[in-house]
This record gives structure tokens, sequence and C-alpha cells, in this order.
């Protein structure tokens, strides 16, 4: 059975660096609890390490939709299946509305008991409030991809696109402002990011 957890959040800075900070994938490990690592193999593909519910558990990912400054989906496209989307929203001049929407499968009795427990849940609130406090304690995002991707389906939607991601094109970081090509497909698959990455 499918679980579905939605979160927002609102963070003081502008639209523009908080979706360029999301896009920075291989970041998250700073503020997602129990993710270990994002490696970004290609503008669409994620591949993630994380400790959920106390398992080690690896997946890639696919971003099935990138729409800069607005939104970025994505979905596991190998081990724990999960898919989620991140919305952003301007709120004024320096201010920006973040909205988190996860779905993903418990596997296994421990997770299973975390997802009665709401663990998930309390874990992307958590999670969004240190995007917001990793954020707003920067002078700047630490990179950014402005591509966009288009072609899969997220959670809720009857279809979608891709997201891109923040490296370049040898697999690097990207620096601030700087604008990459994009190419098509995954999403962090964000494990529930955080929660499930």
């Amino acid at each position: 059975m499918t679980s579905r957890v939605e979160k927002s959040i609102e963070v003081d800075v502008p639209l523009q660096r908080a979706y360029n900070q999301w896009t920075q994938f291989e970041q998250f490990p700073q503020f997602m609890a129990g993710v270990e690592q994002v490696r970004q193999l290609s503008d669409s593909m994620l591949h993630w390490i994380a400790q959920i519910a106390g398992v080690k558990r690896e997946w890639d990912a696919r971003i099935l939709e990138q729409v800069p400054d607005r939104k970025v989906a994505w979905a596991a496209t190998t081990g724990t299946t999960n898919s989620g989307s991140v919305y952003f929203e301007p709120l004024g001049p320096n201010r920006t509305g973040v909205r988190l929407v996860l779905e993903y499968d418990p596997e296994g009795f421990a997770e299973k008991v975390g997802d009665w427990l709401n663990i998930v849940s309390r874990q992307a609130q958590s999670d969004l409030e240190k995007f917001k406090e990793f954020i707003e304690s920067r002078g700047a995002e630490t990179g950014s991809w402005r591509g966009s991707v288009s072609g899969g389906t997220a959670p809720g939607e009857a279809s979608a696109g891709a997201s891109g991601s923040g490296a370049d094109a040898e697999g690097g970081a990207a620096t601030p402002g700087a604008e990459q090509p994009g190419s098509a497909a995954p999403g962090s698959s964000l494990p529930p990011p955080g929660p499930t990455a």
C-alpha cells in the first residue's frame, strides 16, 4: 500500500535561490537526515544511499520533470519504491514557499511500523526545516542548474516531465548562477527526501 506525505515551509530567501539550491542534489546529506550520499549520474539520474528505518538502502532515481523556479519531480527506477515532487512559490521578493509531496511503499516490518508511527512524515518536516536553516544561513546557493526536464509522471498528476541536476557535464558541481544544458528524465526519487530523501 502506497503512503503519501505532503509538507510545506516558507524560507526567507528569493525564489530563485531556494530553487537553485534544491537542484544541488549532492548537497542533500547536509540537510536530509538518513541520506548518506547522492551522486548525480546525469542531468536526470541520481544514485541514492540512505538509512531508512535503520536499514541501509541504495536506489537510482530519475528526474521526471524539472521546471526552473517552479518544480522538481522524481521517481525511483531501482531499489526502494518512491517518488516525489517539490514545488516553489514566490511569497514576496525575499520569501519562498516550498511544498514537498512524497509517495513511497514501506518495505519490511521496520519500515511498515515506522510508517504507522508517521516517522517519514515527521522526518520530511524536519528535513524541510533543515533546508530552511541551510539556505537562510548562506549568502548564496551552493550552485544551480537552470535546465528543464520533461517526460514522466509525477505523484498525483496525469503527466509530467523530468528534473535536471546540479552537476556539470563532467559530473562536477555546478557553480552558483551557472546554467547547464538540460537533458530529459529522473528524480531524486528523493527516496522520500530526507525521510527518504
